[in-house]
């Protein structure tokens, strides 16, 4: 490990290439960079999942030299959103589940760069070491400037008439006592002029989105998984747990609307029961905030839920993510009843959309919800939005809240301008 000058880990990327993996809290001062794959952890099947993931938090690292203590991971990654069904093509790369250690991670600490480099224990592991880190050095303090995006043009993966009759779907079913909650997904397809650029996605992405997490998950192909989402999944350090509920919607300036709103106090409250009793069986204690506040983005504003716990002992970061994931806020309340419901009415293969996504390390991790998001190869790029269906939800309001949600990934990816909606 070895610190750098400037504060900015995308400050690399002229000399360094596209990374691999990017992470970003703009309001907590976290970021990471990382190039490379120093080495990969996957899960082909649904019963892997757990051991690959709780592995991860006690895989040891040999340092070279000081053992850094705020560095996020070393292992980021993510998994899809629903273990079983069809993996479409476009999905195929990042697969069930897929955690890389890079071979060159920068990462931010306050107002200073900091870089570490990974090999395998073989030999000449130390010198591959040594080697990265001096051509990291090599490749900072420039800094990085985005460019502004291209117009990118529009085409919906599913109509609107096709989505608002899959919202009277839900609420019939709602109606007729079979759910109490579910969330409807759709996708949109992107094309731009010319391959989009990754970087300058993120930079567009984390400058729009400062209350959100920035994520970028590349595949040795070239397709990446980026995005910025509000909401934590699950926040570990040690036997510490930070989640939180988050649903119920409303444009921005709404915050009069959404605090009266029944519909929404009622989706909202799902989520704050089901993460609370979710967390009884590994929690030694839970707490919660005693009312919602709301979280305001550029384009939507949310209730939200703080929820605090101190974990059981022995319980790890993969016990943690079976128990919360999928909440109601991605999934549906009764869950398997939900889940049910969308494998045989959505047709869309979610893929990391709305999965677990994130860093995961020795006693820590950070895993959020990967909401406001997308699926970048080339000039095409596919959009993921979805919204909470409950008692009283219209098919209208619903499609444009959808469309509200959109705006985030749209505007970072085509710089502001859309054409063809």
């Amino acid at each position: 490990m070895m610190p750098l000058a400037g504060v900015d880990p995308l400050a690399g990327a002229g000399s360094l290439g596209i990374p691999s993996l990017y992470w970003e809290r703009p309001v907590a001062r976290e970021a990471a960079a990382g190039w490379g794959e120093a080495g990969v952890r996957e899960a082909q099947v649904a019963a892997e999942l757990p051991s690959v993931l709780g592995a991860l938090g006690h895989e040891s690292v040999r340092w070279l030299g000081p053992v850094p203590t705020r560095m996020p991971g070393p292992w980021f990654g993510g998994m899809r959103f629903s273990p079983t069904g069809q993996v479409d093509g476009a999905w195929r790369s990042h697969g069930l589940a897929r955690w890389t250690l890079p071979e060159v991670l920068v990462w931010r600490e306050d107002n200073a760069l900091y870089v570490a480099a990974f090999a395998s224990e073989a030999q000449g592991g130390a010198d591959a070491v040594r080697s990265r880190l001096a051509r990291v050095r090599a490749s900072f303090p420039e800094v990085y400037r985005h460019a502004a995006g291209a117009p990118v043009a529009l085409r919906m993966s599913s109509s609107r008439r096709d989505f608002e009759a899959l919202v009277d779907r839900a609420v019939e079913a709602i109606r007729t006592g079979q759910l109490h909650k579910v969330v409807l997904a759709r996708a949109m397809d992107a094309e731009g002029p010319e391959p989009f650029d990754v970087v300058d996605v993120l930079a567009r992405l984390r400058e729009q989105n400062p209350r959100c997490a920035t994520f970028l998950f590349r595949a040795p192909d070239g397709t990446g998984f980026l995005g910025a989402t509000p909401e934590t999944l699950c926040r570990v350090d040690g036997r510490v747990l930070e989640t939180e509920a988050l649903a119920g919607s409303a444009a921005p300036g709404g915050e009069a609307v959404l605090d009266a709103s029944d519909k929404d106090r009622r989706e909202h409250e799902a989520v704050v029961c089901y993460i609370l009793q979710a967390l009884e069986p590994v929690a030694a204690s839970v707490s919660a905030d005693a009312q919602p506040s709301v979280l305001a983005l550029k384009n939507v504003m949310h209730l939200r839920t703080g929820i605090r716990a101190r974990l059981g002992e022995g319980v790890d970061t993969a016990q943690v993510v079976t128990a919360l994931h999928p909440t109601p806020a991605v999934g549906g309340t009764p869950r398997e009843l939900a889940l049910s419901f969308l494998v045989e009415h959505e047709a869309l293969d979610r893929g990391w959309y709305a999965g677990p996504v994130g860093w995961v390390g020795p006693g820590r991790a950070h895993l959020v919800v990967a909401l406001r998001s997308a699926l970048v190869r080339g000039a095409h790029a596919r959009l993921f939005v979805g919204a909470g269906i409950v008692a009283g939800s219209s098919a209208e309001s619903e499609w444009r809240e959808t469309e509200m949600k959109s705006l985030a990934m749209l505007r970072a990816l085509g710089g502001g301008d859309v054409v063809g909606r």
